[in-house]
């Protein structure tokens, strides 16, 4: 009987938390609270046009982030390749879902489209730039950084942002002894 010690990715699944449906909720929470700012920037630059722009412009950024998460929080539960699936095809998807809707309304009155898709790229990069700080991307912490150490025994931050390749190399070697 032969086991099967390296399923494949098609059969792997994520049945954990869904730390990308927390990442958004922030980002929304962030959006919100520099709305007024953006809008009221907006109105003061380009007028009640840009001000209704710039709201309508924040609304498909926060629609657009919601729409990620949910795609990859949903489909990771079912299996990897689908969610690799779902990440590549919903981003075109998405894109063009944006597109469409800045097309649907270009012509509108209350429309400045250079506000417009100036808050679209402003606030897209923006908030993203911001919840980075918030993310952790080292391989101690994988998903969210923790708020507060669990003991006085866990590893500070200062050394989880900096591992060296002899650091993972002798990790590779103790787990293959």
């Amino acid at each position: 009987m032969k086991n099967n010690v390296n399923p494949s990715i098609l059969a792997m699944r994520d049945t954990g938390p869904s730390p990308e449906a927390e990442i958004t909720r922030d980002i929304v929470k962030r959006g919100l609270i520099v709305a007024p700012v953006l809008i009221g920037i907006s109105w003061l630059i380009w007028g009640e046009a840009g001000a209704w722009s710039s709201a309508y412009g924040l609304g498909l950024v926060l629609c657009n982030f919601m729409i990620a998460a949910g795609l990859v929080a949903t489909t990771a539960r079912i299996s990897y390749a689908l969610m690799m699936a779902a990440t590549l095809f919903g981003y075109i998807l998405r894109l063009g879902i944006v597109a469409l809707a800045v097309m649907l309304v270009r012509n509108e009155t209350w429309v400045d489209l250079m506000a417009l898709g100036l808050t679209l790229i402003v606030t897209h990069l923006g908030l993203l730039f911001w919840e980075m700080r918030y993310v952790s991307a080292s391989l101690a912490f994988p998903g969210l950084r923790p708020t507060a150490p669990a003991s006085s025994d866990t590893i500070s931050d200062e050394n989880t942002d900096t591992v060296s390749n002899e650091d993972i190399s002798a990790t590779t070697e103790k787990a293959t002894a």
